[in-house]
């Protein structure tokens, strides 16, 4: 049992909602944020650039009261995560494995016979 927060079913990447007219991943930001690029993408201003989010999920990428919500529950290694996920796990959509973001990326830490999730876990039994 990994003792993290999942990155929850539909991961709430922010609270501060941008406008997506005319923004595109590698455009110059300032501050931070999060908007919805596409139904599949959100986009986070980081390091001073935009850049993709995949929302594999079946929920995709969507705004509700002001927050851009990211279903990363069919994402895989590699993929990039929001820096408000970082240290945070959670299972492949194929409950072999789990996931956590390191440095803005979804790195692969544990092999598992079965992975679930929670609001609070990821539990990876043998």
């Amino acid at each position: 049992m990994i003792n993290r927060s999942p990155v929850l079913f539909s991961l709430m990447i922010g609270s501060l909602l941008l406008s997506a007219c005319g923004v595109r991943a590698g455009d110059s930001c300032s501050g931070g944020g999060y908007t919805c690029a596409s139904e599949t993408e959100a986009l986070e201003c980081r390091d001073k650039e935009w850049r993709t989010l995949q929302c594999r999920g079946s929920s995709g990428c969507s705004e509700a009261e002001g927050t851009i919500n990211c279903d990363m529950r069919g994402n895989v290694a590699g993929d990039a995560c929001a820096a408000s996920a970082e240290g945070r796990g959670l299972c492949t959509a194929d409950g072999k494995a789990v996931l956590e973001c390191r440095m803005g990326v979804l790195v692969q830490v544990k092999t598992c016979g079965t992975c679930a999730m929670d609001d609070t876990r990821v539990t990876c039994q043998p």
